[in-house]
């Protein structure tokens, strides 16, 4: 497996991203290696002509418009995460024209997406054969392929990082008209080549804005830019964006799932609930008349664990149940698709279904990547913890924290895990500053990380630590943590509810009642047989 950089493995982690692709070997064009995740059949199968998947051009060296018209098609893939869909249009045009080699360069960006390097290399290989016979900008788009292929090799040469951006800005000096340059410049300022815009920042706003100037109907640079603007939490712009992708590409369902981010973020849950399943329903209809099994497409277990986020924060617990399950059913092939199947313990545990989460927490134990381990033997803890068992729940602290040997510092450094664990230990061996002190760490860290789907998670983090609290008799920190979830999420039930509690416990009656209220209205939607719901109505009914 490709080890990504240090920077992107951390990253990935801070920013709750969810990873767009695989990282075992794939097989390339005509002959090259096969063995990964997605099968060669699958990848060359031929492909027709799409329509709804968003309108893209690059006028490239062929001398068949139908090569030309795939060609468009694979770029459209590309720039929209649909790596198998790019991968079989690029194959297709090179039927056709086996001499394109900007289709061959097209296999490479999407070997990179797949977070297979060597089969990217492989096929830029064919693309750099070919390049006496291209124009100088096609010349110049395989160098920076180039560029960029070595510093994803290079384990984090900042040498080769330099090299990489400085042939994007040679370009863009003999081509400042081009905005699919200034997108690619956007791309590069993330630090990592398999980000492929999911991370950008403030500096990345005037790249695409750029492109955007030049090609106002170029959908790769509003997507792009989309996701700059929801990491910098400009959610109502990112909404705009989104909005303009999703009418660009109404049959993609990653266009469809981004407007759902913002709509959450806004706490338009059920609008956003709509687009999940929409997505959930073009992927379903993809699998089946492709006949390609959903495991292989990285986006469907993304897509459920949002939708099963959402429906949470409503208190609607079985339709979230059954979508959790659902993700946590599919196979991961990387370890960050493997690692992402927390979310069905991490489920469970707020439930109180201490037993289930522990089989579960347990399963990801015994993953071949370190990562989900790390993951699983801390859940695995948390779930022992909670069932009074804390000599065990100790014995997977030390587990977990042999799995930290085999990652990143800054990785570790930027996650909860073991250290929520060990808060854990802490509370409940009565050691309460150090463990209040470690908690308030790591919920620094929670509300720090940007992007939408660590936002969504983070209310139930901060649920789960007041959770943890109470169970402990730390009524100051419980009360805290509600403060916190409110402040994140002035829509989520689950803080008032919390916050309730405290002032219960603590004989505050007039504003334990108020936010009981509270709790009730923003679980209007909720089950009606939602255990904490009706601990609300018992409580308001009793104070009338």
């Amino acid at each position: 497996m490709h080890r990504l950089t240090k920077f992107a493995f951390a990253m990935f982690l801070l920013a709750g991203v969810a990873i767009p692709g695989s990282s075992a070997p794939q097989t390339g064009h005509q002959g090259h290696q096969a063995g990964g995740p997605v099968p060669r059949e699958i990848l060359e199968r031929p492909v027709t002509l799409r329509t709804g998947i968003g309108t893209l051009h690059e006028k490239v060296t062929t001398s068949s418009q139908e090569a030309q018209a795939f060609y468009n098609q694979g770029l459209a893939y590309v720039h929209s995460y649909v790596w198998i869909e790019g991968i079989r249009s690029f194959h297709q045009a090179l039927r056709l024209d086996p001499n394109m080699a900007m289709a061959f360069l097209g296999l490479t960006d999407a070997y990179i997406g797949l977070h297979d390097p060597v089969t990217a290399r492989a096929a830029f290989q064919r693309a750099q054969a070919l390049a006496p016979k291209v124009s100088r900008s096609e010349q110049m788009w395989i160098t920076i392929r180039d560029r960029e292929l070595d510093y994803l090799e290079s384990n984090e040469d900042p040498d080769k990082y330099v090299a990489y951006r400085r042939s994007i800005s040679d370009a863009l000096k003999a081509n400042p008209n081009d905005p699919w340059l200034w997108i690619q410049r956007g791309l590069a300022d993330e630090g990592s080549p398999v980000t492929h815009g999911q991370v950008g920042g403030v500096d990345t706003i005037a790249f695409y804005r750029t492109a955007l100037a030049l090609d106002p109907n170029n959908f790769a640079a509003h997507h792009y830019y989309a996701h700059t603007l929801e990491n910098l939490g400009r959610t109502k712009e990112a909404l705009e964006e989104t909005a303009i992708y999703e009418r660009m590409a109404p049959a993609i369902p990653h266009a469809h799932h981004m407007h759902g981010h913002e709509l959450m973020r806004l706490g338009r849950t059920e609008e956003a609930i709509a687009e999940f399943l929409k997505t959930k329903a073009l992927e379903e209809e993809y699998y089946r008349t492709e006949n390609i099994p959903a495991r292989y497409d990285w986006h469907h277990a993304h897509n459920l664990q949002l939708l099963a986020m959402s429906y949470q924060s409503l208190g609607q617990m079985k339709a979230a149940e059954a979508a959790f399950r659902e993700a946590f059913a599919v196979p991961a092939y990387t370890d960050f698709l493997e690692f992402n199947r927390k979310a069905w313990p991490e489920f469970l545990l707020a439930r109180g279904r201490y037993e289930e989460a522990l089989h579960a927490a347990q399963e990801l134990t015994k993953s071949e990547w370190p990562l989900p381990r790390l993951a699983g033997h801390t859940l695995a803890g948390e779930a022992l913890l909670a069932s009074d068992r804390s000599n065990e729940a100790q014995d997977e602290l030390s587990l977990a924290e042999q799995e930290t040997e085999q990652l990143p510092v800054n990785l570790v450094a930027t996650s909860p895990f073991p250290s929520i664990l060990r808060a854990g230990l802490l509370l409940r061996d009565k050691k309460t500053e150090q463990g209040e002190a470690l908690l308030q760490d790591i919920v620094k860290m929670i509300l720090a990380r940007p992007g939408p789907d660590a936002w969504s998670a983070a209310r139930f983090e901060l649920e789960g630590i007041a959770k943890s609290a109470r169970e402990a008799g730390d009524w100051k920190l419980s009360e805290s943590m509600a403060q916190d979830m409110i402040q994140h999420d002035p829509r989520y039930a689950g803080g008032y509810f919390a916050l309730a509690l405290a002032a219960e416990h603590a004989g505050h009656s007039a504003q334990a009642r108020e936010q009981f209220a509270n709790a009730e209205k923003f679980w209007s939607k909720a089950d009606k047989d939602l255990p904490e719901l009706r601990r609300v109505q018992e409580r308001l009914s009793a104070r009338r």
